[in-house]
């Protein structure tokens, strides 16, 4: 995987385990930090959950890549936090596809709003907004970049009520769009603070 990043441009550093990637993401900054789940001295999931609760690497777009397959598996990367979760053996142009796309949408959320989006929890969005608890979870994930299928699996619901869920939300928030309901949502919650 390394080499072939490299071949497309990209610099990569390469760690031996969990451990030694969560100081190599606090020490060399990387852009995006690409994970497996089984490793030893700390799993992929330790590893997420450090690198989230970390002020100054909370925002890195995080990609599991690994044999974990099944949908609870998915599930349960993705309600970590990942921002995205990819199945060996990986074709090569989705490996890559998924890098170009979050390291976009890094650049397209800006590093200033990126602790903002890192803010954009349920609970704070449901009170900024008034949304219920439900719309809130839903529109969090949102805020983090999820598309609607991906958001229909990780809370385990159909495609439909993804879609119905976020009718509601655009109603109450007087918007028309994803965006602008992710922009309205982190305004008010930048008021907040």
């Amino acid at each position: 995987m390394s080499a072939l990043l490299a071949s497309e441009g990209y610099q990569t550093i390469e760690a031996r385990n969990g451990r030694e990637g969560v100081e190599l993401v606090k020490s060399q900054h990387p852009d995006l930090v690409l994970c497996d789940i089984t490793m030893p001295e700390m799993n992929g999931h330790r590893v997420l959950e450090a690198v989230r609760s970390d002020t100054t690497t909370a925002h890195l777009p995080f990609i599991f890549l690994t044999g974990w397959g099944e949908r609870e598996d998915l599930r349960t990367g993705m309600n970590l936090g990942a921002d995205d979760y990819l199945v060996k053996p990986v074709e090569p142009a989705e490996l890559l596809t998924a890098v170009k796309a979050r390291l976009r949408r890094r650049k397209q959320a800006g590093v200033g709003r990126s602790s903002t989006v890192a803010d954009a929890t349920p609970a704070a969005l449901e009170a900024a907004l008034g949304l219920t608890p439900r719309e809130a979870e839903l529109l969090s994930w949102v805020v983090q970049g999820k598309t609607n299928p991906e958001i229909g699996i990780i809370l385990g619901i159909q495609l439909t009520t993804v879609k119905k869920h976020l009718e509601s939300i655009f109603a109450k928030l007087g918007v028309e769009n994803r965006t602008a309901a992710v922009t309205l949502g982190l305004e008010k919650l930048g008021q907040q603070n």
